[in-house]
């Protein structure tokens, strides 16, 4: 189990617990790895369950723009599609303001459990759906009724997510335990490409047609049981339930702020965290909800050979993302956030030429270079944003950034984008899109104070055995003494 240390006897040999500017063994949490362990598995199979669902979406938005807006053109069919995809992002910031608040205020095991079953729940409902031809204009409302549920129960679900893993964390691995987050954000998409490309395959496209693509959605169900189970079961995070066991007399001396107070007194992080998530959900959206249809539809390769592609490059992307989660903890947040974005500045036009080749080999290499540099946000992006807001407005503040970014700028890529390529009838619109994305990513990282290898804001230290809490007493102790020796001869000098 996670716990601060209970050595009372060690305490007092290595501490000055009368001075209140230091630190005791007692106040520095040690993370079982364990505990550790479970607790990103869990959280990580939320993300896991949300980008199923966009993986299966994406690829089937040709196949949705057929069932349920029939009349339209093949063109406005897959911007109907992508629309109705979009629209769930509209109600994420609504989501973020429920759930975050109730996340800070009851805990964020219990919340994260919650929107699992309900994002489960609304993913589900979309293979119960008929099509066009039986309830004719109820199916598109029902599917974006559907897709609204599921965009409400996500606005609680990635800052919940990443807050629960990165107060789980030790100091010195929340990078590299944050991209387990979005290493679970690709392999859920992948598993869900995987399901619809295979499928693909085997049925004929009057068979997906009729009832293939229903079989996807209807695989949330037992997910969502087996993830709101697995989260039932974990414990409150170490930060929280030390800040918890603060919160009576913290409300006694300073009540809770509104949410009107929360945003105006930390609108300077708040900012900052949009700014990240835009660059970050425009690269991701991009690479994995538009690619595919981009390939197919814009570029006309071969359906099943494009989503290979895309596939091929999320297999890759998967060590990437650890491996990036890894340097931003050795290297820092800041400096692998900032390779990311003036990569998409210098390299966006260069890969979307290659892309837009006639040869799979260049294609596949255009897809790469963008695969990597978007690997850059999603293993450093977990530990980044949480670190921006103190404890008890961690959650609520994460929410509603996050999701007011993404459903401005991230969730409404591939629709904007396929508006743009359609309107002006230039496949490099793409390009310029993220190029625009890279230099805002490139003006907020250089805004951040950098918070590798420190405790998160208004916490305490977190270490991954007790010997290591002792290392840092002793340290602060040494740092204590030294600040002292020049006060104590100027004294001296003066007598």
């Amino acid at each position: 189990m996670s716990t601060r240390t209970d050595l009372a006897q060690n305490s007092e040999q290595t501490s000055h617990t009368s001075d209140k500017n230091h630190l005791t063994v007692d106040d520095i949490t040690v993370i079982d790895s364990g505990s550790l362990k479970r607790a990103v598995g869990a959280a990580a199979l939320g993300n896991t369950m949300e980008w199923f669902d966009f993986g299966v979406y994406s690829y089937l938005a040709v196949i949705i723009g057929k069932v349920f807006f029939p009349d339209a053109s093949s063109t406005a069919q897959l911007i109907a599609s992508f629309g109705t995809f979009a629209a769930a992002f509209l109600v994420r910031p609504v989501g973020g303001m429920v759930f975050g608040p109730l996340g800070d205020r009851f805990g964020r095991q219990k919340v994260l459990a919650f929107t699992m079953i309900m994002m489960s729940a609304g993913t589900f409902c979309i293979g119960l759906i008929p099509d066009y031809s039986r309830i004719g204009i109820m199916a598109p409302v029902l599917l974006l009724v559907a897709r609204l549920v599921q965009g409400f129960s996500t606005g609680g679900e990635y800052g919940g997510a990443a807050t629960f893993i990165a107060e789980y964390s030790t100091d010195k691995r929340r990078g590299f335990t944050g991209s387990f987050l979005e290493f679970g954000t690709i392999g859920g998409y992948l598993l869900g490409a995987s399901l619809v490309t295979g499928m693909t395959s085997a049925l004929s496209s009057e068979a997906m047609m009729e009832w293939g693509w229903r079989i996807p959605f209807f695989l949330a169900a037992p997910l969502g049981i087996f993830g709101m189970y697995v989260r039932l079961k974990l414990e409150e995070t170490p930060t929280f339930k030390q800040h918890m066991e603060q919160q009576q007399a913290i409300e006694e001396s300073k009540p809770r702020l509104s949410l009107f107070q929360m945003l105006k007194k930390y609108r300077h992080q708040l900012l900052k965290c949009i700014g990240l998530v835009l660059v970050f959900n425009v690269s991701n959206y991009m690479m994995t909800s538009y690619m595919p249809s981009y390939l197919t539809g814009v570029l006309g390769v071969p359906e099943l050979t494009g989503l290979l592609l895309v596939m091929a490059v999320m297999i890759m992307m998967m060590p990437l993302t650890l491996l990036w989660g890894h340097w931003a903890d050795r290297f820092g947040r800041r400096p692998v956030i900032a390779f990311g974005s003036a990569g998409l500045v210098l390299l966006s036009v260069p890969c979307f030429m290659l892309i837009g080749s006639h040869s799979l080999a260049v294609i596949f290499a255009g897809l790469i270079v963008l695969g990597v540099l978007h690997t850059s946000f999603s293993g450093s992006m977990p530990s980044t944003l949480p670190a921006l807001f103190v404890t008890d407005i961690r959650y609520s503040a994460l929410a509603i950034g996050f999701n007011l970014s993404v459903s401005l700028f991230g969730g409404t890529t591939p629709l904007f984008t396929a508006w743009l390529v359609d309107a002006t009838q230039n496949v490099m619109m793409p390009a310029y899109y993220m190029m625009t994305a890279g230099v805002i990513g490139l003006i907020t990282v250089f805004t951040l104070r950098e918070t590798a290898r420190k405790p998160l804001s208004g916490s305490t230290p977190s270490v991954a055995t007790l010997a290591e809490a002792h290392s840092i007493i002793n340290k602060l102790q040494r740092k204590h003494s030294k600040s002292r020796k020049p006060l104590v001869a100027q004294t001296a000098s003066d007598r």
